[in-house]
């Protein structure tokens, strides 16, 4: 019998012999280095000796990272799957799979943002009657739920419009800000028009209501979900658990207006009450893995934020060849897609496309079979989220899952998912310790991976062509930076656990996988030697101190091999990435604003922490933003607008390194021009500081729209750069 081609092949990315060589010479440059610095210390007594210091252990702790962050470029692979092969051989029995979607705030996350997501999940090209739509509303809002259920009257035209036409993206909101494409506009036009002005009149009736701040009585009457907020005092933090079937997708009447089957859809509000921990997302999303249990218990789950809608109809296939291929599929866990983003401008001014993130390193550490779980756009094999050990004794595929018939009506799954999803529920149990989702720390995901793949299972990162899920990244620098901090702080939380990679992953999972997780666990940290590097050498080169060899003396070499070739490797790697040099560029001034302001706070929050001083919090971002900051964020304008204390730091920073510049030019124009030899290295590094914060200096001086730095900041800014440049360095 002729072997089955398998479901998906993973190939090597290319030139990895001619990286590897290339990281070799970087290496010798950077020994070179640090060996100059220990040579050279300066003497006790003389000037400058503590500065040098300092500068040999920035030097040692950025090389150490430099050598973590290798390990995601060493081994990165490409991962292709072969849909057509899935459907010859197991169209008639693909597995049940149920979608999570999660949300936390109407206010934050509108409703129509929410069930844009959730409607372009109900619409994959998978059979419906598999297929299991559920959202989670931890801000326990009537309004949310009316929005699920006019979205669910929708489904009934949008789900057979996309079938017919091959609709991506799936969202109504995202399709129909474009026009069709020429090729079809014969044929969809009017259908297109009919089918915008429904789902225009959706939107209408759900903004209505939300401006309006109170359900009507007439709309309460349409479904009995409504006596859950009339029959009760409902707050976002304080509410029993909540759980409704919008549309029982086992009913004969639940169906399209095609006629065909509809999918299932199911509102779940779980319960809080003051004194009792809710666990942030990851209480969320075990509250739904037992809910969906009794519901529809598709083996296979798809994880959404709800700001992530469907872009790829055949996602769930692709997904679903990974974990049925009959030799490696039974060992992987997981499948982790990238984040893209719909909003990116063409040079992406915060940096959050990460291009480079993306398509090489979460792909390198992937080649280690140990793929990220990144919180969002992961579809997971249910019995690896429960808790379950992988082993070679017990291989079952997916398809192999029972079938049983269930007669319970859905009134008493409702009644039954209630208890699930109480906030009693998992007292004394294992869940959020052995169990699903991970507690005690805000990037829950990326610790449940780890915990998943020490359990012997495997996972894998997939980054198609056509972007499967597309979100929407944050457009201010204020907003952009809070996302950061929390995430930096909860990923050097890893660290510092007893989930830290180098401890409970060894032995376990592959040490090139220990440091691919550490390039992002260590975040926080790397905040220090920017810092230093960033403060220090203009401070000693206002005051006539040299850090760095003469442009004359052979030492000068290696400083500046490893400077050229890493950053123009770097500059290589993200146009071969999809990048622009203007959008890199962009992103080195935001690795610059993230390590001194987000990394720099997340550092001393995670220690605060440890020192028992402190305690996680989490910080929802705002997906809601004006016109105006809108407008310039398409210009490509950096948004400020307020007197945050990182824009301080990020401004006092540029005008420190900006008088030292200006005075040290002005001394070796006017008095002595031969010192530039000794001192071009802190000069250049200086020098592109400034040009780096352009941006900021405009924002201080020249700007005058709401985006731009309040007078506050730029008095306070000039004043503690004043006050920092008469510092001594000894």
């Amino acid at each position: 019998m002729a072997e089955l081609q398998p479901l998906f092949e993973t190939k090597q990315a290319k030139g990895r012999a001619a990286f590897r060589v290339f990281t070799a010479t970087v290496f010798v440059g950077i020994c070179l280095m640090l060996v100059y610095r220990f040579l050279h210390i300066p003497r006790g007594g003389e000037e400058g000796r503590w500065a040098w210091i300092g500068m040999l252990v920035a030097e040692v702790l950025f090389s150490f990272y430099w050598i973590i962050t290798q390990s995601a470029r060493w081994n990165v692979t490409q991962n292709f799957p072969f849909i057509q092969r899935l459907s010859q051989r197991y169209e008639d029995r693909l597995p049940g799979v149920d979608v999570f979607v999660c949300t936390a705030d109407p206010i934050m996350e509108p409703p129509t943002l929410v069930v844009n997501t959730v409607l372009s999940v109900m619409s994959f090209n998978y059979p419906p009657g598999k297929l299991s739509v559920y959202l989670s509303d931890d801000g326990g809002s009537e309004f949310t739920f009316y929005a699920l259920l006019e979205a669910s009257h929708f489904s009934k035209s949008w789900i057979p419009f996309c079938k017919k036409f091959n609709v991506a993206p799936m969202s109504p909101e995202a399709y129909f800000s474009h026009q069709p494409d020429e090729k079809y506009v014969n044929q969809v036009e009017e259908e297109w028009l009919a089918m915008k002005k429904k789902y225009k009149e959706m939107r209408y009736q759900i903004e209505s209501v939300m401006a309006k701040g109170s359900i009507s009585e007439e709309i309460r009457r349409q479904h009995k979900g409504f006596l859950e907020w009339y029959n009760y005092e409902v707050t976002k933090q304080n509410h029993q658990s909540i759980v409704q079937i919008i549309i029982d997708g086992k009913d004969t009447y639940a169906v399209d207006n095609e006629g065909c089957r509809l999918p299932t859809l199911v509102y779940m509000a779980r319960e809080k009450r003051p004194g009792w921990p809710h666990n942030f997302k990851a209480g969320a999303m075990n509250a739904l893995i037992r809910v969906s249990s009794e519901i529809s218990n598709g083996s296979i789950i798809l994880n959404l934020d709800c700001d992530m809608y469907a872009n790829n109809p055949d996602a769930v296939r692709e997904a679903l060849c990974f974990f049925m291929d009959e030799k490696r599929g039974p060992e992987i866990a997981f499948m982790q897609h990238p984040q893209r983003y719909n909003n990116i401008t063409k040079n992406d001014i915060y940096g959050n496309c990460a291009h480079v993130v993306h398509q090489v390193e979460l792909a390198g550490v992937g080649g280690y079979d140990a793929a990220l779980f990144c919180g969002t756009a992961c579809f997971h094999r249910r019995e690896s989220l429960s808790g379950a050990k992988y082993s070679r004794d017990c291989r079952e595929n997916v398809d192999s899952e029972a079938k049983k018939i269930d007669e319970r009506t859905a009134d008493e799954l409702e009644k039954i998912s209630k208890v699930l999803a109480s906030c009693s529920y998992e007292k004394d149990t294992p869940w959020g310790k052995e169990m699903g989702l991970l507690y005690g720390c805000p990037v829950e995901d990326i610790v449940t991976g780890l915990a998943i793949q020490c359990r012997g299972w495997k996972s894998v990162y997939y980054d198609p062509d056509r972007r499967a899920f597309i979100g929407v990244a944050p457009i201010t620098l204020d907003t952009h930076l809070v996302q950061f901090k929390r995430w930096s702080e909860g990923l050097f939380q890893i660290f510092f656990s007893k989930y830290c990679p180098f401890i409970y992953g060894h032995g376990k999972i592959k040490v090139g996988a220990q440091m691919g997780y550490c390039v992002y666990l260590l975040w926080a940290p790397v905040s220090l030697p920017t810092l230093y590097y960033i403060i220090v050498p203009p401070l000693c080169l206002l005051h006539g101190i040299s850090l760095f060899p003469k442009a004359s003396s052979p030492w000068f070499i290696p400083f500046v091999y490893v400077f050229i070739a890493k950053n123009v490797y770097s500059i290589i790697e993200a146009l071969n990435c999809d990048s622009t040099l203007k959008g890199w560029w962009n992103l080195q001034r935001m690795l610059l604003i993230r390590r001194t302001t987000s990394f720099f706070f997340a550092f001393f929050d995670v220690i605060l922490r440890q020192l028992g001083l402190s305690q996680t919090a989490f910080a929802l971002t705002a997906k809601v933003v004006t016109e105006d900051v809108l407008e310039r964020y398409e210009q490509e304008v950096m948004e400020f607008g307020t007197s945050s204390l990182m824009f301080t730091i990020i401004s006092t920073l540029a005008m420190l390194n900006l008088f030292s510049v200006v005075a040290a030019i002005f001394k070796m124009i006017f008095q002595d021009f031969g010192a530039l030899e000794k001192f071009v290295l802190q000069v250049i590094l200086c020098g592109l500081t400034v040009v780096l914060n352009f941006p900021i200096y405009e924002a201080l001086f020249i700007r005058k729209d709401k985006g731009s730095l309040p007078f506050s900041v730029m008095f306070k800014s000039i004043a503690i750069a004043a006050l920092a440049c008469l510092i001594l360095v000894n």
